[in-house]
Parts: structure tokens; sequence; C-alpha cells
């Protein structure tokens, strides 16, 4: 079977803590145990988030300050290699006899997206409410809600093109396992004289280029990995409950939080609409049940939509 696995930033990286080598090296052990749980029996395309990254990333940059900050464009590509090496390296102490590579990736975006005039993607660390204006003033930020408390917000427009795609079909189809794509990739558009390519000032949603990137590849299974067990009905409140099963046309008549569950219920629900085949949201300790189908929340074109008070 050929899976696309979409490994969120904050599975790499817990609510709450600090971004150390030590925590992330930590979770990167923790994760790839898992995926090596399903590597081994299956053609395997792994991404990644990069917003907790990458932000720390651009707080580094602003202190130097003898140049301008670097762009997210090259901060992106610094996480794809860091996360990348990581995940490759602790992959390959588990599972020394595969083949493993990682890619940076190019993925070209539109100018004209609407996400240019409303920021929305979280980035860098979590700030308290009543810090989070004197952040912005200091920098120059946009700053949106994410939970309890409050983050850089930067534009996060939609995948259009990913170049890497005859390369990742190619090591795929002689077994080796790939990392790409890492924080939706690099952004970039195409110059004024429409000869070359300039990075972009952004940072793009994971799960939308992975939902891309599945179906490109024609993979059988989208997994899409986070650090809850399921998608959540009334999430926080006393009447929550996870789905088992939903359909994409369930998941549209409800509501879900923009920053945080909406894009992944959107990649997911773009897959199995373009492709009539399966996709997972739930979390990685789950893998193996979520992809015989007993865990997390099973997307299909005539699921269900049925909530459960537990996930068997």
């Amino acid at each position: 079977m050929r899976i696309v696995i979409a490994l969120g930033g904050n599975a790499l990286l817990r609510r709450g803590q600090s971004l150390s080598a030590d925590n992330q090296l930590a979770n990167v052990r923790r994760a790839v145990a898992q995926l090596a749980l399903v590597a081994d029996a299956n053609d395997v395309l792994l991404t990644h988030g990069n917003g907790p990254q990458v932000g720390l990333l651009a707080l580094q940059s602003l202190s130097y300050t003898a140049v301008q900050p670097y762009p997210l464009d090259l901060l992106g590509a610094q996480t794809e290699g860091m996360i990348g090496y990581l995940l490759e390296r602790e992959l390959r102490n588990l599972m020394p006899s595969r083949a493993i590579a990682t890619l940076v990736t190019c993925v070209e975006v539109d100018m004209a997206d609407a996400a240019f005039l409303a920021p929305s993607k979280p980035i860098g660390p979590m700030y308290s409410v009543e810090e989070a204006p004197q952040i912005a003033q200091q920098h120059a930020w946009v700053m949106g809600l994410d939970g309890t408390g409050s983050r850089r917000v930067v534009p996060s427009p939609s995948p259009q093109r990913i170049f890497a795609l005859e390369p990742i079909e190619l090591l795929l189809s002689h077994g080796v396992l790939v990392i790409a794509a890492g924080g939706g990739g690099v952004p970039v558009t195409a110059t004024s004289d429409g000869k070359g390519f300039r990075g972009v000032e952004a940072v793009i949603d994971k799960d939308a280029t992975s939902s891309m990137l599945a179906q490109a590849l024609h993979a059988d299974c989208l997994v899409i990995a986070t650090d809850v067990d399921a998608v959540y009905l009334d999430f926080g409140q006393v009447t929550q409950r996870p789905l088992y099963s939903a359909s994409p046309a369930g998941l549209s008549e409800i509501t879900f939080p923009a920053g945080s569950m909406r894009p992944k219920i959107e990649a997911a629900c773009n897959f199995v609409k373009a492709t009539g085949k399966r996709a997972v949201i739930g979390s990685l300790d789950n893998i193996e049940a979520m992809l015989r189908g007993d865990a997390g929340t099973q997307i299909r074109i005539d699921g269900a939509l049925r909530p459960e008070r537990s996930l068997r």
C-alpha cells in the first residue's frame, strides 16, 4: 500500500513544550518508533509541519541586527533540512536496511491568493494574550489567537504546483522511504519576466500540500497525524466526543476551528473527493490501528457521520 503520512507540528513538538533541541529529538524518536511499525510493509512518503521551528528561526534571525531578517522561504528551507535530517537519521537507526531520502521541496504559489491579505498560519512560540500586543508592535507582526494564547500568523497561500513530483515518484518506485515537502514546501512564485522563480514570504499549509502529493502520487491512504486521537465535535467543551467515521459531505456541515483542525479536515476531504480513497486523522501513537480502520477519524466518500463516546 502507498501511504502519505503528514506529521503535524504538534506531533513533533507537544503543546507548551519549549523549542529545545532535546525536546524535538525526543518527539522525533517517539514519532519514528511508530512510523517504523508500518514503513516496512508499505511505500511511505512522509511530510511534516514546521510552524514552531520556522517561528523560532525567525526570532533568532531578528536577534542579529547587522543584516535584514532572513525571509520565510529561506527559513522554511532550513527547517526542511533540520527536521528532515532528524527524521531520516532516527528512522535509519531503527531500519538500517531501508533506503531513506530527504528532499527540500519547492512549491509554487499564486501571489494573487487572498491569503496574502489575511495572514492565518500560526508560527513560532505561544505568547500570553496580555503580552501579544507588545510583541506585535515590537516586530511589526500580525498576531492571532491559538487556543488560550496568541502566536504570530503569516500568509498561508494554497499550493499550486509541486516541483519534485518526478524524483519523489522515482524514489518511491524503488522502495525508498521519502521525506519531502516539509512545512508544506518552500514557497516560490514565477519572476516578473516569467523566466525563473523567486522565494515568497509565506508558509504553505503542510496538510494542503500533503493532500496534493497524495493525489498526484495515487496514494491508497492519506494519514494526517496530530496530537489528538480523532476529530472531535464540541472540542474543549463538556459535550466533546470523537468522530469515528465521517464523509466529506457530512464534515462540510460542521464548523471547525480555522487555525487547528479545519485545514486538516479540508485536506483530508479534498483527497477523498478527488480519489475516492480513504483519509484518516488521529494520533501517531495509533498509526497501525488507523491504517486498519480501527482508530482515528476515518473519512470515506460514503462514511457515516458517527460520533463515538470512545474510539474502539
